[in-house]
């Protein structure tokens, strides 16, 4: 592993242990050369995962995308950041093992949504305002008479 602070090739791994949900593999690393130490994580991937673009654009699945969508989302929200780690963690599970290569982005983006209603509605609602591309104040409005009329018919 390369050292983010010189580039010294050549660092050395002081401690490893999983992670809370046990999804992945944390290491302190130290370097030799110029002193400093670093933290890397291990994931398992089951296979490589390609977003498909609305425009038929093709990319990589990105897992820190996701990641840095919903932390934007749930910003000065009480969500706990080992949580929003192990609810992307389970999204990345379901798509990977899914058995698709290829996933819609807009199937991507419904399941952050999905996710973030479940965790935590003012995300949820901040998430599809630019998902679902509001683009005045009656859209806004009614999004969360939608939310309101699903609120109510749950309660009956």
């Amino acid at each position: 592993m390369r050292c983010p602070f010189c580039g010294n090739d050549d660092t050395q791994v002081k401690d490893s242990r999983p992670t809370e949900d046990n999804s992945a593999i944390r290491r302190r690393r130290f370097c030799p050369a110029c002193g400093a130490r670093f933290t890397t994580f291990e994931r398992v991937q089951l296979r490589e995962l390609t977003v498909v673009k609305s425009g038929g654009a093709r990319e990589p699945f990105d897992r820190e995308k996701v990641l840095r969508s919903m932390r934007i989302a749930l910003r000065k929200r009480p969500v706990d950041a080992d949580r929003i780690d192990r609810v992307v963690n389970s999204l990345v599970r379901q798509l990977e093992s899914s058995g698709e290569t290829e996933i819609p982005s807009k199937q991507v983006g419904e399941m952050v949504m999905n996710h973030l209603a479940a965790l935590d509605k003012v995300a949820y609602i901040r998430y599809a305002s630019v998902y679902k591309d509001f683009r005045e104040v009656a859209d806004f409005n009614q999004f969360v008479e939608t939310l309101r009329s699903d609120v109510d018919a749950d309660a009956d």
